[in-house]
């Protein structure tokens, strides 16, 4: 309730002819309500004033439904401004001098100095240096990233703050067109566009309003002819109620409430056009590396061979690993039981990417760990690194002076869970392919274990981009994360484009959304949201029009019962009067408005189903739903409705 009532001047403020000319149907609602308010005037009366009132009320609260959802956005939006702070660059130029200038002077293609400490001032790219930035003004993540120059880790946001060391930034976007720039424009409704749908789905629904309209003109003669003239406002409450008005008055809030919950995840998407493309994807593609797995391999397993103990193994896998300082080396102490200073004197050898080893000498003892190549290896040693190596492993050979001891499986570990969202996207009707640049062999045993339908290995960029044509001429749609400029082509080709905010310039501009949070399972969610916003528009367009099936029989018997007794059998509710009848069916049209905002807003709850059991659901639920509230609704408005004195 605080929310409508902050939201109340927005709506009053929609009123506005020119704001009301968006909505062709709600328009058609706003000159009734002028034409009623006209004729109460003329012909003051309980009944017509009344009517008149609750047609005001009806637009009132489809400008209400609409100010809810821009109201949502709006403390994101004001946080989002806060960090626009108006800062001062040290501007580079070619000879190495610094000019102080403000940040709104900058250009593209300018270049900025910034330290510790210093904000930095416009979206761009490290081009020197790197340096721990906090975001989280942007991200909300407490924990500072590295960004640095020559990679894909060289996109900087402008309002973010450099940490340490010194960096310079060449800046990508002109002042005003920043992506927080671009984000507050969106959530606060400023620059949203109505997608494609959206637009088919008015023209059907004033389609509808005008094929009504010609009914309820017609009616009027054959009304006055058959003896049972009807005054305007009763005219204009049966056209109003027969009209699409509920999906009309909540279609705009769904869309926004749609692009809410997608920024409230931290992705910033270009249009509502690619939320929609999101719930109308076909085909996924998905990097292994970071999305499916966690990145890193990890060690898994220790096989012994030749007879060795496997706390013998244990201890020496332990020793070898002291001196690995790599994640895979971590991972090995980790499966070890942790890291032990070793009592007696000793000399590491540090593991380096020449040698491909690492171990410790104690005395004459030469422990190492390495790859298989650098080992002579014994028959049963082989056969457990070729078993290891056919299962999309790495293995790791453990040695004491030349001995084999055995052997560290190193996996490339899937995520939790990944199996149970591939099954829902698959229930959803959508193909998963993972991408990797892994061997076909190691590709094909993460494939298995993840459990994606599909998988393309050593995939070099004109692969990904093959790929993505190969779908679309299938009729399918597209979507696929990316963060480094070699992504960009396929990003851009896709029609979901999902760049990470870690990433290029190139990459950001060639999607069409950009996670902040750069998290790439995060395309699950978005696909999710996409199909959220499509469903909720369905299942309230299925009410809407199942609802003015039942006030049909609320409004028509009460019009011409007094001429033909005979409709009086189409009166199911008993309405008392005609009078209380066509009051009662123009209120409930009201206030079913305001009933269904938090669904509009909030959305319907998505299950993952083919489409035939969606549409299912959604036939019984809204469908019928639709036909029972009305009956019910207005029924009881009526009970109410005549004990009004000139009503009932």
């Amino acid at each position: 309730m605080t929310r409508l009532a902050a939201s109340l001047p927005d709506a009053l403020r929609k009123l506005h002819p020119r704001h009301q000319l968006h909505n062709p149907v709600m328009f058609v609602v706003w000159l009734g309500s002028l034409l009623a308010t006209g004729y109460a005037v003329a012909d003051p009366g309980v009944f017509p004033i009344l009517v008149t009132a609750w047609l005001w009320l009806t637009v009132l609260f489809a400008n209400l439904a609409e100010a809810v959802a821009e109201g949502r956005g709006r403390a994101r939006a004001e946080s989002l401004r806060r960090t626009r702070k108006d800062t001062m660059a040290r501007r580079l130029a070619a000879d190495g001098t610094e000019t102080l200038v403000p940040g709104a002077e900058l250009r593209v293609g300018d270049r900025v100095v910034v330290e510790a400490g210093q904000v930095i001032p416009g979206d761009g790219d490290v081009v020197e240096g790197v340096a721990a930035v906090d975001e989280s003004a942007i991200t909300g993540e407490s924990a500072p990233v590295v960004r640095e120059s020559g990679g894909d880790l060289s996109s900087v946001t402008g309002g973010t703050t450099v940490l340490s060391d010194r960096i310079v930034v060449r800046i990508s976007t002109a002042p005003g067109e920043s992506f927080v720039d671009r984000m507050i424009a969106l959530v606060e409704g400023a620059s949203r566009q109505r997608t494609p749908n959206e637009i088919a789905l008015t023209i059907l629904l004033s389609t509808l309003t005008v094929i009504f309209l010609l009914a309820v003109l017609a009616l009027r003669p054959m009304a006055a002819y058959s003896g049972a003239a009807q005054p305007v406002v009763v005219l204009v409450a049966l056209l109003v109620c027969l009209i699409p008005t509920t999906i009309s008055a909540l279609l705009s809030a769904i869309g926004i409430a749609g692009m809410d919950r997608l920024v409230r995840r931290n992705v910033l998407a270009g249009s509502g056009r690619a939320v929609e493309a999101a719930g109308d994807v076909s085909t996924l593609l998905l990097d292994k590396t970071g999305t499916i797995t966690f990145g890193n391999r990890r060690a898994t397993e220790l096989i012994p061979v030749d007879g060795t103990p496997l706390p013998v193994l244990t201890e020496a896998a332990r020793l070898a690993s002291l001196a690995d300082g790599t994640p895979e080396g971590r991972s090995v102490l980790e499966l070890c039981g942790g890291p032990v200073e070793p009592a007696e004197p000793h000399e590491f050898v540090p593991f380096t990417a020449r040698t491909r080893m690492s171990g410790i000498d104690l005395g004459d003892r030469r422990i190492r760990k390495g790859a298989a190549s650098g080992f002579p290896v014994t028959a049963e040693t082989r056969l457990v690194v070729d078993e290891i190596s056919a299962a999309g492993g790495t293995p790791l050979v453990v040695a004491e002076n030349d001995t084999v001891l055995g052997v560290i499986r190193l996996s490339d570990v899937v995520k939790p869970a990944m199996r149970e969202r591939f099954a829902e996207l698959r229930r959803m009707g959508i193909r998963t392919v993972m991408v990797t640049g892994d061997n076909p062999l190691t590709a094909k045993a993460i494939a298995a274990e993840s459990g994606v339908d599909d998988y393309l290995a050593e995939a070099t960029p004109e692969d990904k981009l093959t790929l993505i044509r190969s779908e679309q001429e299938g009729g399918r749609l597209v979507a696929m994360t990316g963060d480094g400029t070699n992504d960009a082509p396929a990003l851009a080709r896709s029609d979901v484009g999902v760049a990470m905010n870690s990433g290029t310039a190139a990459a950001k501009e060639a999607g069409n959304m950009v996670d902040l949070d750069s998290d790439p399972t995060k395309l699950i969610e978005i696909v999710e949201i996409g199909k959220q916003l499509l469903i909720t528009r369905g299942a309230l367009t299925t009410f809407s029009i199942a609802n003015d099936l039942a006030k049909y029989f609320a409004i028509l018997p009460a019009m011409f019962a007094g001429i033909l007794p005979q409709l009086d059998r189409l009166n199911v509710m008993n309405l008392a009067t005609p009078r209380s009848a066509i009051l009662s069916a123009v209120i409930f049209n009201a206030l079913v408005i305001v009933a269904l905002v938090p669904l509009a807003l909030r959305g319907v709850r998505y299950r993952p189903a083919s489409a035939s059991a969606l549409l299912r659901r959604n036939l019984l639920v809204y469908g019928l739903g639709g036909v029972a509230t009305p009956f019910a609704g207005i029924w009881l408005i009526d009970l109410l409705v005549r004990l009004i004195p000139g009503i009932g």
